[in-house]
């Protein structure tokens, strides 16, 4: 099986609905996809509370199909969504210093991509 990371770093709510898009294509193509979602992308999560936010459709299949593998826990803290990330159970992750370890991605056989 073909396994994929795909890692957002981008505040922009219009390169952040790519990767929600992404992620569900690659699952329906048969990858085992994770999101993991770091820096300036972590406040995004807070958009998402409002149900009429750009894209909230899309995050909500993508949270039901599980494919955010986590939140970056020092960037959330920092910029203030930690919370709400929480609240809507997602892993918040920072074994590297506050942070997701990608390393931890390539040793167990995923390709990254980062926006």
């Amino acid at each position: 099986m073909k396994k994929i990371v795909l890692v957002t770093y981008n505040p922009e709510m219009m390169c952040f609905g790519h990767v929600l898009l992404y992620a569900l294509d690659f699952e329906e193509k048969g990858y085992e996809v994770k999101i993991v979602i770091e820096g300036g992308a972590v406040k995004l999560v807070s958009a998402f509370t409002a149900t009429d936010a750009p894209f909230a459709a899309l995050y909500q299949k993508v949270k039901e199909h599980g494919l955010i593998d986590c939140v970056c826990k020092a960037c959330s803290a920092k910029l203030g969504s930690i919370d709400d990330a929480k609240a809507q159970g997602l892993p918040v992750e920072g074994n590297l210093m506050g942070h997701p370890s990608i390393e931890e991605y390539l040793e167990q056989g995923f390709e990254i991509i980062t926006f």
